[in-house]
């Protein structure tokens, strides 16, 4: 197998030069990416853009209206993406905090550095997932995103990767990669899997196995 940063430069340069840009994430907004990343724990996007919908209606995702809303206020707006009193405390949490580093994002990064990772993991609610989802598309950093099709492919390229944190300790980003990179490798690999990743057989007759197997690798 090839050395593993250099695997995911060949697997994110086939999908681009194959599939083109993704343009993930699906927001016109930080703040818009901020609810999204909650509000798709555990559920589906056909539910989350209902809710998300309705905040758009109510808020028009502007942080001074959001803290504005009251608590039953909110879970009424995001009932739809289910868990929603978890995903309504998750989110009334962040975005206080938000609030108060006056939604500087490039602040904040500067004042946590690498341990912005850790500090989005305090906030009730934000996994690794999400916390890295949030690095990458609101924060502007590059980190892997190990999601569930991308445990699933690299699983059918032989690795171990049965938990988030598991190919997470196994997998890097190579160190040329800009934060584009990693929000277009993300986008990629999350449309890759819709379509190739339903099982084993499907990915054997991908365009992405057979380039790879092509190459040796």
């Amino acid at each position: 197998m090839k050395e593993k940063k250099t695997l995911i430069t060949e697997i994110y340069q086939i999908l681009y030069k194959r599939m083109g840009p993704q343009g993930w994430w699906p927001a016109d907004s930080k703040v818009e990416i901020l609810l999204g990343a909650i509000l798709v724990q555990n559920t589906n996007w056909r539910n989350v853009d209902q809710s998300l919908t309705k905040l758009r209606q109510e808020t028009n995702f502007l942080p001074e209206n959001l803290l504005q809303l009251s608590l039953p206020q909110l879970q009424s707006l995001i009932r739809s993406s289910g868990f929603y009193r978890q995903k309504s405390r998750s989110i009334v949490a962040t975005i206080n905090w938000l609030a108060e580093n006056k939604w500087d994002y490039q602040a904040i990064v500067n004042q946590f550095g690498s341990r912005l990772r850790s500090q989005l993991l305090k906030l009730p609610g934000i996994g690794q997932e999400t916390a890295d989802v949030l690095l990458v598309y609101v924060f502007d950093q590059v980190e892997f995103i190990a999601d569930h099709y991308t445990r699933k492919l690299f699983n059918y390229l032989g690795y171990q990767a049965n938990s988030y944190q598991q190919l997470k300790q196994q997998l890097n980003l190579p160190a040329s990669f800009t934060y584009q990179d990693a929000q277009e490798l993300h986008g990629l690999l999350d449309e890759f899997g819709k379509k190739w990743l339903k099982n084993k057989t499907d990915f054997e007759n991908s365009f992405l196995f057979l380039e790879l197997k092509k190459n040796k690798i």
